[in-house]
């Protein structure tokens, strides 16, 4: 028997147990923001691929958590609350950060960009968190939440960047973004603004493709029998 024989079986125990699955990746989640924003030192720089996929696995798991999420009657208070700790802390906490920055005789802007990047994870979880309360099935959030980290991913804000920044150290536009570091592990060097748009491209319309993939159907077979819209 094959694992494509036994996927059916498999899939359908995980869906009855589906109340409580989202524990499983956000145990991961957890730990690893954790590791990234409290124990390790601030680092603004990827220094290779198993570097990328380590400060991505927060992320992905926080997606994972938010698909699974059971939907209930506290979905309006969870919403609210969000925004409470939006506003309570995350606003707050950029913002020092960026005064302690403007104020720090070395320019250490590594704490501002850690956070920055944690705030735009925040927002993109937001979004799916309403989605997935709102009645959004599991593998449509998830689906959702895998474009949208491509897209994060995709360098957009890089070149957003240095399309509208006319402030620039060397008094013109750089020809290449040496700060997209993500960028660099998988180019091998700090891409051109042609080499930057091909990346940002390919990412695009991979998110693109995972938007379009039947994936609630395929689940649905493996545990209904027939495409239905179950959560």
């Amino acid at each position: 028997m094959t694992l494509l024989d036994e996927s059916p079986g498999l899939v359908a125990a995980l869906y009855r147990r589906r109340q409580w699955l989202w524990l499983v990746a956000a145990v991961p989640a957890v730990v690893t923001a954790l590791l990234i924003m409290v124990v390790l030192p601030p680092d603004q720089t990827l220094d290779n691929v198993g570097d990328w996929a380590f400060k991505l696995c927060p992320f992905f798991f926080a997606v994972l958590t938010v698909s699974l999420f059971p939907r209930g009657r506290f979905g309006p208070a969870l919403i609210v609350l969000a925004v409470f700790v939006y506003m309570s802390y995350l606003d707050t906490e950029l913002v020092m950060r960026v005064q302690d920055f403007a104020r720090s005789p070395d320019g250490d802007f590594q704490p501002v960009y850690q956070f920055e990047l944690f705030v735009t994870t925040f927002i993109v979880l937001f979004a799916l968190l309403a989605y997935r309360l709102g009645g959004g099935r599991t593998a449509n959030v998830l689906k959702v939440g895998i474009a949208s980290i491509l897209v994060v991913i995709s360098g957009v804000n890089d070149l957003t960047f240095w399309a509208l920044n006319d402030v620039w150290a060397a008094g013109a536009k750089p020809a290449e973004l040496k700060w997209a570091s993500h960028m660099i592990v998988f180019l091998g060097g700090p891409p051109s603004v042609p080499a930057a748009v091909a990346f940002m491209a390919v990412h695009l319309v991979l998110a693109a493709i995972v938007v379009a993939l039947p994936v609630g159907r395929w689940v649905s077979v493996r545990v209904h029998g027939a495409p239905t819209g179950a959560s």
